[in-house]
């Protein structure tokens, strides 16, 4: 028999951005800007999809070139234009169900920047994932929005 178990975990991420709250709002908005910073860039998912209204989805699936394919499958629950996104999302791993979160972004101006909380609490399942991954692959997204960011100031 297998034996069930689930991880409950919260952790926060705040970043500052060179960018007013409405251009990072809106790099989570808009399905041709987050398409470059979300997931990997170098293998982008051809089926990524972002529905951003309330009820709307977004899905994106991506993995090692033989390895595991992942499906981040999410659905927006709230938006404050340029404030607040709130969304519940699943993650699979092939066909495994290994977490399901809700996940809140804060958007704030700070001088001349923006700086971005993101909190998400999650249920972790079976031992296939854990918190601190989740953490770190967030980050990891969380700076290749800051990387874009800096390249769209510097093109401007």
């Amino acid at each position: 028999m297998t034996t069930r178990t689930v991880t409950h975990a919260t952790f926060v991420i705040e970043r500052t951005y060179p960018a007013s709250p409405g251009r990072v709002f809106a790099a989570w908005a808009s399905v041709e800007i987050k398409s470059r910073w979300f997931g990997d860039p170098s293998n982008p998912d051809p089926n990524y999809q972002l529905d951003f209204q309330v009820g709307g989805r977004e899905m994106n699936r991506g993995g090692p070139i033989g390895g595991p394919i992942f499906t981040f499958d999410a659905r927006f629950q709230e938006i404050v234009q340029g404030e607040r996104i709130a969304f519940s999302y699943t993650m699979d791993m092939d066909a495994t169900r290994i977490s399901l979160s809700l996940a809140t972004i804060e958007f704030r101006a700070d001088g001349g920047a923006t700086r971005m909380t993101y909190t998400e609490m999650g249920a972790y399942f079976d031992g296939h994932d854990q918190p601190q991954f989740r953490e770190h692959g967030t980050g990891v997204l969380l700076d290749n929005l800051g990387a874009y960011l800096e390249r769209q100031s510097t093109d401007a």
